[in-house]
């Protein structure tokens, strides 16, 4: 298990704060599930047809899974079927469970100079520091599983495993961070800690499909 670090202690770029662990946090528009592309409704930014340079994820996508496909941003995902879009303040996206909403999973990218997830630090450290600083609220008691490096097509991507324990409930979630394009970009996929032995495998899943791919 990670040592806890001084979240001040690490320049990470700055977030727009996650509420995708929130399970108030509500749907303001209808359910994009049948295109199964990105949140803006411009033909040039989803496609249902995904580009080569993404990896075919349609193509390979498993069963019971719907793939997302952002060719402006540059990514693609995995999201178990029966999940909705929701909009969430300060999120690029968020996909979320309607009876289960901690049942999600939420991307966001922001501009950073940086070059190299490894850049800021080993995947511990930067884990620490993003989960405390964006992926849970400040009054919930975090506690790291586990941080890695994987090397996906040449490039670092970190993943994690955590738990944010909050009054009345815990959610048991999953990240994976990587810088690319100008971007530092962060998916985080979780569900409430009584259903992570039912979900886990999905939700790792969601984690391993997350591929970004350099703009032209």
């Amino acid at each position: 298990m990670a040592t806890a670090v001084p979240a001040a202690s690490l320049p990470l770029p700055r977030l727009a704060s996650s509420s995708s662990s929130s399970p108030t946090a509500t749907a303001r528009r209808p359910s994009l599930r049948k295109r199964h592309c990105a949140v803006t409704p411009v033909a040039a930014a989803c496609s249902l047809a995904p580009p080569r340079q993404l990896d075919n994820v349609a193509a390979e996508a498993k069963k019971g899974f719907l793939p997302v496909v952002d060719k402006k941003a540059g990514y693609s995902f995995l999201y178990p079927f029966g999940w909705e879009e929701v909009a969430v303040q300060g999120q690029d996206k968020v996909y979320k469970d309607v009876i289960e909403p901690l049942e999600s999973v939420s991307v966001n990218s922001i501009p950073t100079s940086k070059e190299d997830i490894r850049d800021l630090g080993p995947p511990d450290k930067v884990a620490e520091a993003l989960i405390k600083k964006v992926l849970a609220p400040p009054m919930q008691k975090t506690k790291l599983i586990e941080a890695k490096e994987n090397d996906v097509d040449g490039r670092s991507y970190y993943t994690f495993e955590f738990t944010a324990q909050a009054p009345n409930y815990t959610r048991h979630a999953l990240g994976a961070i990587v810088i690319a394009n100008g971007k530092f970009y962060t998916l985080t996929t979780g569900a409430n800690e009584r259903r992570w032995e039912k979900m886990k495998d999905r939700l790792h899943t969601v984690v391993d499909s997350f591929k970004i791919e350099n703009r032209i």
